[in-house]
């Protein structure tokens, strides 16, 4: 163990050269032995406050900086948790990732943080990284493969909105609530006809508020026309062109529900061509990132909570990777309805 920790530390002498010191030399400076500098540096064993005190003067009397890498092998970890994502342009995603990525940081790893659409085989060129042990665990929020490429691995994975069964942790909202939130807004609202915008990805837990919100409305002799937009398509463009031939038939509709970006296209083009928001169209959006609340009318959302949802990825991949407790199969998040100016106010019991 001592061969594993270098620190370049400052000469004194005058021709400035720079000379290698182990962790030995702190060793040595604080009069103490290897093995209690290295319970110091590791955080694992008992040592005496006084004697931590001088350890750690020590340490930075000499500059010392583990080095990590082989630190990290000694213990048979990377120090690092992959993340993967569709689109991390996407603002949900581009959210999640940032503070899924700062949460990490916070309890000691590093990320690596990929983009799937496009790029087919980029979930399995992890999960191989996975097997071959150079990365500790993964968090996947995208969906292009099979379940039975992920169930056969036997190593840290974290699911996010997919559901795959017992073998693998899921982290995902409370959509079945968000479903019936933005039907009930649009039911007081008193829509007639609603237009339902989603994309279709198997075992997808987000799915479940398009099917809640499609039997809340018909219960109550709403008409609702489903859009399913093509799986897996995330880009700006993507989404305006899908709104551009919406609007080219909008006959009838009233009420507008579906995640931020396709909708807030819809409301563009629906302001554009004269349109008025909320006396003719309802809009509720769903996840209430920035862009929901940057463009006019501000729009009503059923909010995820993004931060919650980061934080908990992190800690429980981390609580797998460090069998630090157990994690359960489902954990789910609420969600909450914000109330804009794209539809009248409400008194929302749910």
């Amino acid at each position: 163990m001592n061969s594993n920790y270098y620190v370049i530390v400052k000469s004194n002498n005058r021709t400035g050269k720079v000379g290698m010191a182990s962790i030995r030399d702190v060793a040595r400076r604080a009069g103490v032995g290897v093995g209690t500098v290295s319970r110091v540096i590791n955080g694992n064993g008992y040592v005496s406050a006084d004697t931590k005190k001088k350890i750690e003067k020590a340490i930075e009397e000499l500059e010392y900086t583990p080095n990590e890498l082989a630190r990290n092998l000694f213990r048979n970890k990377t120090g690092i948790v992959g993340i993967l994502v569709p689109d991390v342009d996407h603002p949900f995603f581009s959210s999640y990732v940032r503070q899924t990525e700062a949460a990490l940081y916070e309890l000691g790893y590093k990320t690596m943080i990929s983009s799937t659409v496009g790029v087919s085989n980029r979930e399995e060129e992890f999960l191989d990284m996975l097997d071959r042990n150079m990365v500790d665990g993964i968090i996947v929020g995208s969906h292009t493969l099979k379940g039975e490429k992920y169930l056969k691995r036997k190593h840290t994975i974290i699911s996010f909105d997919r559901d795959f069964g017992p073998e693998i942790p899921m982290i995902g909202s409370d959509h079945v609530t968000g479903g019936r939130l933005a039907a009930e807004v649009l039911i007081q609202n008193k829509c007639k006809k609603v237009l339902n915008i989603y994309g279709v990805s198997p075992n997808i837990v987000a799915n479940d508020k398009h099917t809640v919100l499609k039997k809340t409305l018909e219960k109550q002799g709403i008409e609702v026309v489903d859009l399913i937009l093509e799986w897996n398509r995330f880009g700006h463009e993507d989404y305006w062109e899908s709104a551009r031939k919406i609007m080219e038939n909008f006959e009838g509709i009233d009420g507008v529900f579906g995640t931020d970006q396709p909708v807030l296209n819809i409301m563009h083009l629906a302001l554009k061509a004269g349109i008025k928001i909320p006396e003719e169209l309802k809009i509720v959006t769903y996840d209430g990132m920035d862009i929901s609340r940057l463009v006019y009318p501000e729009a009503t959302s059923i909010r995820q909570n993004v931060k919650m949802l980061a934080e908990l990825s992190a800690n429980s991949v981390v609580d797998l990777i460090e069998n630090r407790r157990p994690v359960p199969n489902k954990q789910i998040i609420p969600v909450e309805l914000y109330q804009g100016q794209t539809t009248y106010p409400v008194d929302m019991v749910i």
